[in-house]
C-alpha cells in the first residue's frame, strides 16, 4: 500500500505549543467504554500538528489511539516516547498499540544513518523499550513490501522471527500482534499465508490484530476464523466495505459488513481492543472517524 508506506516515513516537525494542549481529565473514566482511533486515518493532520489533532480526536469522544510512525525514525510523531506520553495525558488518550514493520525491505522507508530501525529485525529491544515508556500493551507487524511476502517458506521465516519478537514483548508485559491485509489470502502453492503463519507461530507469543475490511474484502469470514482460532484476534481494525463495484473504505455502519454479528462473537475472538481506521477517506478524515464513532457508541458497544 503505497499512502501506508509513504506514512511510515512520517515527519518530525509538530507544533512548538503541544505540550500546552488543553487537558481532558474526564475523558478516560473507569466504565467508559474504549473506542480507538488508528492514527493512520488522520496521518496528514498528524504530521502537520499531532497536538492539536489529539485534541481533536479526543473531542470527537475517542479514548485510545494506535499509533504508526515510529518504523524508521523511532520517534513518535516527531517526539521522544516520555515527550509524547506526556502529549496524549494531556488530551486524556492512552495508546494501547502501535504499527512496525518487518524490516527486511526498506524501500519506501525512512533510514537512521542508512539503518532500518525500529523493525522487529533491527533495534527491536530499543523498540520495546519506548513502546513500554508509551504505555503500550500490544505491538504489531503492520504491513508486508510485496519483497517480503515470496514464497512459503519465506512465511514461515517470517513465522520465526515473529515468535522471537513476541516472546521478547512477552518479557516486557506486551503483546505481538500481526495485521493483515488482503494479500494474506492469496493462495501460494494451495495454501493461504494467513494459515501458514496462523499454524507456524506460538498462539501466546503471536495474535492477531484483524481488519474486518480487509478479511471481508478477501472473501473471508470473521466468524468463521474466530471459530477456529478461539483466542487468537485480541485487536480489531474497523472500516466499512462500501457497496460499489469498487468495494471501497467507508465509515463504520455505512456499508456491507454486518459489524453487530462479528461483534457477537467478541468473546470467542477474544477481543480486548478495536480500531478505527480508514485508509482513505471521501472528504473530511475528522467527518469520517465522527460518522464512526458515532455508528460504534449507539449500536456496537
Amino acid at each position: 500500500m503505497h499512502t501506508r508506506r509513504s506514512f511510515l516515513k512520517s515527519t518530525s516537525i509538530y507544533s512548538a505549543g503541544i505540550l500546552a494542549a488543553p487537558a481532558f481529565p474526564s475523558l478516560f473514566k473507569a466504565g467508559r467504554p474504549v473506542i480507538g482511533l488508528q492514527l493512520y486515518t488522520v496521518r496528514d493532520a498528524m504530521a502537520s500538528d499531532p497536538g492539536g489533532t489529539l485534541t481533536k480526536v479526543a473531542q470527537i469522544g475517542y479514548n485510545s489511539v494506535e499509533g504508526a510512525t515510529y518504523t524508521g525514525t523511532e520517534k513518535f510523531y516527531g517526539m521522544d516516547a516520555k515527550t509524547f506520553r506526556s502529549v496524549l495525558k494531556s488530551n486524556g488518550l492512552v495508546m494501547r498499540s502501535c504499527h512496525y514493520r518487518y524490516g527486511e525491505d526498506s524501500q519506501g522507508a525512512q533510514l537512521t544513518n542508512g539503518v532500518f530501525n525500529g523493525t522487529i529485525l533491527h533495534d527491536w529491544d530499543r523498540t520495546i523499550e519506548d513502546a513500554n515508556t508509551v504505555g503500550l500493551k500490544y505491538m504489531a507487524c503492520a504491513w508486508l513490501s510485496p519483497n517480503e511476502r515470496k514464497g512459503l517458506d519465506h512465511w514461515k521465516k517470517m513465522a520465526e522471527d515473529f515468535n522471537v519478537a513476541g516472546k521478547k514483548c512477552k518479557a516486557a508485559g506486551i503483546q505481538f500482534v500481526y495485521h493483515n491485509h488482503d494479500f494474506e489470502f492469496q493462495q501460494q502453492d494451495g495454501q493461504y499465508p494467513y494459515d501458514v503463519l496462523l499454524n507456524n507461530t506460538d498462539t501466546d507469543l503471536v495474535k492477531m490484530e484483524m481488519d474486518l475490511y480487509w478479511v471481508t474484502r478477501a472473501g473471508q469470514d470473521p466468524v468463521k476464523l474466530f471459530n477456529s482460532h478461539p483466542g487468537r484476534f485480541p485487536l480489531w481494525h474497523l472500516k466499512d466495505l462500501d457497496n460499489t463495484p469498487a468495494k471501497a473504505f467507508a465509515s463504520v455502519g455505512s456499508g456491507t459488513i454486518d459489524f453487530k454479528t462479528i461483534f457477537a462473537h467478541k468473546n470467542t475472538a477474544g477481543m480486548k481492543f478495536f480500531f478505527v481506521e480508514e485508509d482513505k477517506c471521501p472528504g473530511s478524515p475528522f467527518d469520517a472517524i465522527t460518522a464512526s464513532y458515532n455508528y460504534i457508541k449507539s449500536n456496537l458497544i
